[in-house]
């Protein structure tokens, strides 16, 4: 039975690929500080026979016992609210903390996955971005200690191939949403929804012509998983293709929530990147990988769990 490591285990991604390796067959050893994951994302895995959960930071050093075959890094915070909130945390999880799961891997002589991330080619000049693209970023930007955190990580990650020959893999990952996303993170989808299942102003920033190209969760897992298991090395997108006006979003939301929200907008963020859409020939030729859920499928799934988590929370609050 393969043993695997996840960090970030208990975020939204994370504790889907938890899902995922342990109905694969594997041990999964969950690593996570819970400063943006969540236990409640894991309630469903306390009693499997397969399934530990760990609380620890991986910027500090850590150990974990017995064989591992598989490091996977997703730890990292994502959300826009949090490079205003925590950006230290965010540089040096990108950095000290893919080092020590790098070293992790290196002494357990495992294969390891870094999950980096579409933010890497910063507001892109070449549209759509491919894995050739050396980006737009502005290091010091807001959004700079994101973007340079897993531009490092890479980076480290390939000195790791190079120096020690460590079976490497990178992920990055576009826009994905779905169950399980934090409901006041800040990034788009959660907004919308969360604003139109309360007949809530939807936020819309800018006048909404920006895209984004968005990629449902279990359509993402299914790209990690087959990465991993390849004999590819070098950055490889994944990512749904399927590019949208964040406006139109805004409307498709509203409808599919049934909602009688009016769309309000606001200032454009600072360093907002006006184009997002995936290059996947790679993906699709490597991985024989491409999306499978419709946008409209996705959205539909994802607004009922909010509606869910959002009833149950009143309920509590009450």
């Amino acid at each position: 039975m393969p043993r695997t490591v996840i960090s970030g285990g208990a975020g939204f991604i994370g504790s889907h690929l938890c899902d995922r390796f342990l109905a694969d067959g594997h041990e999964v050893v969950c690593v996570d500080n819970l400063i943006t994951g969540s236990i409640e994302n894991l309630r469903h895995l306390r009693n499997h026979r397969g399934f530990e959960f760990v609380r620890k930071d991986i910027v500090k050093p850590f150990k974990i016992d017995g064989p591992v075959d598989f490091v996977l890094n997703f730890a990292s915070p994502a959300s826009p609210i949090d490079f205003t909130r925590i950006p230290l945390e965010i540089l040096a999880t990108g950095s000290e903390g893919t080092r020590h799961m790098l070293e992790l891997a290196r002494l357990k002589k495992a294969r390891f996955m870094q999950a980096s991330t579409s933010e890497v080619y910063g507001d892109p000049l070449v549209h759509p971005q491919q894995e050739e693209y050396l980006g737009n970023v502005n290091c010091i930007g807001i959004r700079g200690v994101y973007d340079e955190a897993k531009r490092f990580s890479e980076a480290i990650t390939m000195a790791y191939r190079r120096q020690f020959n460590l079976e490497t893999r990178i992920v990055r990952i576009f826009n994905t949403y779905g169950e399980r996303m934090q409901l006041d993170d800040g990034r788009a989808l959660p907004n919308f929804g969360t604003q139109a299942l309360q007949n809530a102003p939807i936020t819309v920033y800018g006048d909404g012509s920006q895209t984004r190209a968005f990629g449902y969760v279990s359509d993402l897992i299914e790209g990690v998983v087959r990465l991993l298991h390849s004999d590819y090395w070098a950055p490889i997108n994944i990512g749904n293709p399927d590019e949208v006006s964040l406006l139109r979003v805004a409307h498709e939301v509203k409808a599919l929530a049934g909602s009688q929200s009016e769309i309000v907008f606001r200032p454009l963020p600072p360093g907002d990147p006006k184009v997002r859409r995936p290059d996947i020939t790679r993906a699709r030729e490597i991985l024989g990988w491409e999306p499978t859920i419709s946008r409209e499928e996705g959205f539909r799934r994802t607004i009922a769990d909010f509606r869910t988590r959002m009833d149950r929370e009143g309920e509590t609050a009450a």
